[in-house]
């Protein structure tokens, strides 16, 4: 085999393999799709008690960025800031169920996963809060009368 040929082939592997080989659960439909998505989202409100807490906070930073009049441009920049912490949490989560199923007892590298996980989180949470003051704070002070 070529060398060309074996850059190509290691290229392309991965579009080879067929999900549906080893997804015998996967869906076609996109509504039930949907509703997969929204029942993982359902889980989490319910079983992890920080996205009780990121929707507190993400309805309290919204809610401000709207009563001090932000611009278009600093709204999106706060939503697209807290949909990444949402997705980082949930990406954790995620981390954590994989690592549990795979390795119920301690293991340290499981503790690595998960606690990188972790960490993942909470680098987006520290830059939304830094987004949130830089972008909300001039306006709020100016609506406060500071």
């Amino acid at each position: 085999m070529t060398r060309t040929k074996k850059v190509l082939d290691a290229l392309t592997s991965t579009a080879r393999i067929n999900p549906d080989d080893y997804s015998p659960g996967s869906s076609p439909n996109r509504i039930e799709s949907l509703g997969f998505a929204l029942a993982g989202w359902l889980y989490m409100l319910r079983y992890q008690k920080n996205t009780r807490i990121m929707s507190a906070m993400s309805i309290l930073v919204l809610g401000v960025a709207l009563w001090v009049q932000v611009n278009l441009l600093s709204l999106a920049i706060l939503i697209l800031t807290i949909t990444g912490v949402w997705m980082a949490e949930f990406l954790n989560a995620a981390v954590e169920a994989v690592v549990n199923l795979a390795s119920p007892g301690y293991h340290p590298m499981a503790k690595v996963a998960k606690d990188v996980a972790a960490a993942s989180v909470l680098l987006a949470a520290l830059a939304a809060a830094l987004v949130g003051v830089l972008l909300l704070g001039p306006p709020l002070l100016l609506r406060l009368g500071w």
